[in-house]
């Protein structure tokens, strides 16, 4: 079902200002972009870009912690300064 949660005025150069209330049901912050798409049958879609982005990477690295075999937050630090040691030692 659909539901209303606010309008915007379109001024004379075709922008809005995003009501505070849509930008915190999705997260938008400034400097964050938003992704339009188009649904079809007049219906468009508004999504944080920023948000979609993480979640694709997110997605296309899912598994790929338990590969390199780590599993804990303190497995990813000893391997960020591992690499930094490498790369100072270059």
């Amino acid at each position: 079902m659909e539901a209303v949660l606010d309008m915007a005025k379109v001024t004379t150069k075709g922008q809005i200002t995003i009501p505070v209330a849509i930008r915190k049901a999705l997260g938008i912050k400034t400097g964050d972009k938003v992704l339009f798409i188009d649904g079809g049958e007049g219906v468009i879609t508004m999504r944080n870009a920023t948000l979609e982005a993480f979640s694709e990477t997110r997605q296309a690295f899912e598994g790929a912690a338990q590969e390199a075999g780590l599993e804990t937050e303190d497995d990813v630090v000893d391997l960020v300064k591992s690499i930094r040691r490498e790369r100072a030692s270059r």
